[in-house]
């Protein structure tokens, strides 16, 4: 019983091929890289996933930099000023 259970659950929460290409894509249009490509190159979803993950990772480092920018701008100012206030918020 509990095998039937699991293959459901699992067969449930499969996507079907034409919600993958739906989702393959929206991420086509949003990846900057394959974005600038005209329609007619063909991209493979594996190529898009790919670049997707590089893309995710570029802005999660851009995010590092920039809470460490803001840290280090953050140590340089009087910490009851505005600009404090507006970095900190910046920072949450």
């Amino acid at each position: 019983m509990s095998n039937r259970r699991s293959r459901q659950s699992s067969s449930a929460s499969r996507i079907s091929d034409d919600q993958m290409i739906d989702l393959v894509t929206k991420l086509r249009q949003i990846l900057p890289e394959i974005g600038q490509r005209r329609r007619s190159d063909k991209v493979s979803a594996s190529k898009v996933l790919q670049e997707t993950c590089n893309y995710i990772r570029n802005l999660n480092r851009e995010v590092d930099n920039l809470s460490e920018r803001l840290s280090q701008l953050l140590e340089s100012v009087d910490e009851d000023s505005p600009e404090a206030a507006v970095i900190r918020s910046l920072l949450m």
